[in-house]
């Protein structure tokens, strides 16, 4: 398991200068982003994270399609979290939105944002980049008010893609440290029995993308 310095120094590595392009580049193959955040509904000034917030580009969306909310993000790349900074510049959401600097898969949210509990917390295409991707469940998870969601998209198996497709996909995001993750949907719904929660999983565009729903009840 990396520390948090690690872990900054490799998403430094990796987005030093990929951040400059990211936005405009990623949205031809990270499919699903647009879903997730209008299944989001969060209830009027309700209070939304997203954990790994990159560019703030989901929060961007967010914001814009939810005017009431409060939002909040962190990222362990300060690289991007520089970047995320000057695009609520731009859209002049300094105000509504807040970033900081933290690590996925052990966070404290009342030392960042003096907030301990969110109506809903997202996660976007960031679980397939983190080795220990189930403590960043489990983390997300403690800090759900009562009544809150989970959501999360990110790679799928691609199972009704043409086999060679799926094979230069996965090889193609290796290099940018992305592994889908096998049995998504089983660790999901293990995690969701274990804490009593409830689990919504759909697969979309022929199984490219997952979306995800943990909801406490």
């Amino acid at each position: 398991m990396l520390t948090e310095a690690a872990a900054a120094l490799s998403m430094n590595g990796i987005y030093r200068y990929q951040r400059h392009v990211y936005d405009f580049s990623r949205r031809y193959f990270l499919l699903g982003r647009l879903h997730m955040i209008s299944s989001l509904s969060p209830p009027s000034e309700g209070h939304v994270l997203e954990v790994g917030c990159g560019t703030a580009w989901n929060l961007v969306q967010a914001a814009e399609k939810y005017p009431g909310i409060h939002l909040y993000g962190f990222d362990v790349s300060t690289d991007m979290l520089q970047t995320a900074g000057r695009s609520l510049d731009r859209h002049r959401l300094r105000g509504r939105v807040r970033l900081a600097h933290g690590d996925a898969t052990e966070f404290d949210t009342h030392r960042m944002f003096g907030r301990a509990a969110f109506d809903r917390v997202f996660i976007s295409f960031a679980l397939s980049m983190i080795p220990g991707w189930k403590d960043v469940i489990a983390a997300c998870s403690k800090v759900l008010a009562e009544d809150g969601e989970l959501h999360i998209v990110d790679f799928g198996q691609c199972e009704r893609l043409p086999a060679a497709f799926r094979q230069l996909l996965f090889a193609w995001l290796a290099q940018f440290s992305v592994t889908p993750r096998a049995g998504f949907e089983e660790e999901l719904g293990k995690f969701a029995r274990e804490n009593g929660l409830e689990l919504a999983f759909s697969r979309l565009f022929r199984g490219y993308s997952v979306c995800a729903v943990l909801r406490r009840s």
